[in-house]
């Protein structure tokens, strides 16, 4: 008990110094983050955690420089000449995650994505979340969240949607042979209409699309615009319900398929 009151008594200098470093660190990273939200909300740079990520580390990285001379004594100088050495080795294991984080300032400056944005990429559909350091995140409809490297969103073929494409629900349907066309898109679009009343979105109207022949008829799709949010099989479900109940319609072909 003694030797530790010895050494506290001995380092209390350092001790205060290193708290006060650390608190005063641990707040401007609260305020700068803060501060940084509410700027890039208010701009053309795209909003996106990695930015303030990247302040964050910049400030720890200053206060760590500040305490290591003084309550350490380790020269920071030393310090990286060590870390530059090593770093060639560190670097190899995780080229990866720099590979990520190169990619991530690529889709960012370049401003191919941003939070908000609709896109389709490596066989996900969603709205872009948030980028970060290593991974972008895509909110699915159904709520799922699928995170993607930012190598992987670099080089796959990524898509940005509208909103009505993104909530396009497409369901074929074939009309008997010899159907009046346009009495038959009447009908469908009539009774597409009211079926999925509750989940088209607002001002959109079904669309009725005729694509060729089969043995059983006049081959087509019908085309719905789901609300968002709105599982897109939910609104499928309800232009095929819809369907069914048109006469003009040859129910045999489902079968035949």
């Amino acid at each position: 008990m003694n030797l530790m009151i010895k050494w506290l008594t001995a380092n209390a200098g350092k001790i205060v110094f290193l708290i006060v470093v650390l608190v005063a660190a641990w707040a401007v990273v609260k305020v700068v983050s803060k501060v940084l939200r509410r700027v890039l909300d208010h701009t053309d740079m795209p909003s996106a955690s990695i930015f303030v990520n990247i302040v964050r580390v910049l400030i720890w990285v200053v206060a760590a420089t500040i305490v290591l001379k003084p309550v350490f004594g380790i020269d920071p100088t030393t310090l990286m000449t060590a870390l530059g050495v090593g770093g060639i080795a560190v670097s190899l294991g995780l080229k990866d995650t720099v590979a990520n984080v190169i990619s991530g300032f690529g889709l960012m400056f370049g401003r191919v994505i941003q939070p908000g944005d609709l896109v389709t990429v490596a066989g996900t559909t969603g709205v872009v979340k948030d980028i970060t350091w290593r991974q972008t995140v895509v909110r699915e409809r159904n709520g799922n969240e699928m995170v993607i490297p930012n190598s992987v969103l670099n080089t796959a073929s990524l898509e940005k949607l509208t909103p009505a494409n993104e909530g396009l629900v497409t369901v074929p349907f074939t009309a008997k042979a010899g159907s009046d066309v346009k009495d038959v898109e009447r009908r469908i679009v009539e009774a597409v209409k009211h079926g999925t009343i509750d989940v088209a979105a607002e001002g959109t109207v079904p669309i009725v699309k005729f694509t060729g022949f089969s043995p059983y008829g006049i081959e087509g799709q019908v085309l719905v615009f789901a609300k968002p949010d709105l599982l897109l099989s939910t609104a499928r479900d309800a232009a095929a319900r819809a369907l069914s109940g048109v006469d003009a319609l040859e129910q045999r072909a489902a079968v035949g398929a």
